[in-house]
């Protein structure tokens, strides 16, 4: 069953219980109207400053991708074949050249290699972070680090944190959505919301392990029978509603009725704004649908695009595999044509719709890949220097930020640690990274920790 179908029947069976005698006060709660009024958690709210995005959609690569092998060109891989990468830097580690040649691109010159010829023609659009480092060289506290700030516990997600504050611009949908995220590497944890409240959290479709024509918004439906679920949901929201009276001030308990309300609410907006039957032929070839290797990621990136321009805040979509410690050259070549050719559309359907000016596009995974060959023909993990870009909203097009020694092992100038990049994409949403905290545990928490600076160099 298609999420489309899944979905609407869903509403239908839920519309039939609450016929059948949902109890009134839980009803009320269930349907209020005022959803973005002052008192829903997920009421618009002020920046800090004038924002120079409103959106984001980050394009996540579960496992490494390569950036000497992408967009971190470095020659002197191919002028020193085999050799050591030097005393003091893994000094067995044999330098493995590029499969892929570079060639610069567009007005400004950017060296993008033939893994992404198609996103390579918007070269003028991106911004090129060369220099980012993180802290642990593992998927799982990377890839947990990557979206929380932190890997020694669960904190919230940078979506919730977006989400908490902004709010929603559409009371009918999720503000936070995660299209195909993989089920390991911290799973529910990297779109979670923590010691936020509950309707902070990420809202799931699908996942990395089915195909994204059989995705499915997580408990749309109830699998009891109908009456069982009728007593359910009267029986909870009729606590909600009592407890909200007696803690009028308590964001947990408004994070849950909202949560609540939610869910049965995007039963009625969620099915169109998926269906993308509803696009032209012309604009589903532009994101590589109907062809067998870019359909999936296709789809997923045109549903991103959709839910951003029915008022989603954040959208983030995964494509995994791109761990290579053997196999580089067809692996990483069969991941990049899934990717490409969806993600060098959306970068053109974004423009074209005026939607790039204020929606902030990410790309990047956990961290990169070693100059240097691992089992002869892959590359081990690399969190010490590595690339990712941003598109759109408020940064520099066609412009390269930061770089790594010459053989792209070490991020050396302009180094942008994680907490770095998240308070730069806070900036940009015009929040201030160490004003946006939540008190818990007995102190303001943060996306960024206690450390984290805004790299103005990427600013338009």
């Amino acid at each position: 069953m298609s999420l489309l179908e899944y979905a609407c029947t869903s509403r239908r069976s839920f519309l039939r219980s609450l016929s059948h005698g949902l109890g009134a006060v839980a009803f009320a709660v269930l349907t209020r109207r005022n959803a973005l009024a002052a008192e829903s958690p997920l009421a618009v709210k002020a920046p800090h400053f004038e924002p120079r995005a409103k959106r984001v959609l980050m394009l996540t690569m579960e496992g490494g991708p390569s950036h000497v092998d992408s967009f971190d060109y470095k020659p002197e891989l191919a002028k020193r074949a085999g050799q050591s990468i030097g005393k003091g830097k893994v000094p067995n580690g044999k330098l493995m050249p590029s499969p892929w040649e570079f060639r610069q691109a567009g007005a400004s010159g950017l060296w993008i290699s033939d893994l992404y010829p198609e996103v390579r023609k918007h070269a003028d659009k991106l911004c090129l972070i060369n220099s980012m480092h993180t802290d642990i060289p593992a998927h799982p506290p990377a890839f947990i680090q990557m979206h929380t700030g932190i890997s020694t516990s669960p904190r919230p997600s940078m979506g919730a944190w977006v989400l908490y504050g902004l709010g929603t611009e559409n009371a009918n949908l999720p503000g936070f959505v995660t299209i195909s995220p993989p089920a390991n590497n911290g799973g529910s944890i990297n779109y979670g919301s923590a010691f936020l409240p509950a309707a902070y959290q990420g809202t799931k479709i699908g996942t990395n392990r089915q195909p994204i024509t059989r995705a499915q918004v997580a408990n749309l439906k109830s699998p009891r029978s109908n009456d069982l679920q009728e007593e359910q949901l009267a029986f909870v929201q009729t606590l909600n509603a009592s407890a909200r009276e007696r803690n009028p001030n308590n964001p947990f308990l408004e994070g849950l009725i909202e949560a609540h309300a939610l869910a049965y609410r995007m039963q009625g907006e969620l099915p169109p704004v998926v269906d993308l039957s509803r696009e032209s032929s012309a604009t589903q070839s532009l994101y590589g649908i109907g062809t067998a290797e870019t359909d999936d990621f296709g789809r997923q990136c045109l549903m991103a695009r959709r839910l951003l321009e029915a008022g989603v805040r954040f959208v983030e979509v995964c494509h995994g595999g791109w761990d290579q410690h053997r196999n580089l050259k067809e692996d990483h070549a069969k991941h990049a044509r899934a990717t490409d050719r969806p993600i060098a559309g959306l970068l053109h359907d974004l423009a074209e719709r005026g939607l790039l000016n204020d929606t902030l596009v990410l790309w990047g995974g956990e961290f990169g890949r070693t100059p240097y060959a691992q089992i002869a023909d892959g590359r081990d993990h690399n969190h010490t220097g590595y690339t990712t870009w941003m598109a759109g909203g408020g940064v520099k097009g066609g412009f390269q930020y930061g770089a790594t020694d010459d053989f792209g092992y070490e991020a050396v100038e302009n180094k942008v640690h994680i907490h770095d990049w998240h308070a730069t994409i806070l900036h940009l949403l015009g929040l201030d990274h160490e004003r946006l905290t939540f008190r818990h545990a007995g102190r303001d928490m943060r996306l960024t920790d206690v450390k984290g600076r805004v790299h103005e160099g990427v600013l338009a």
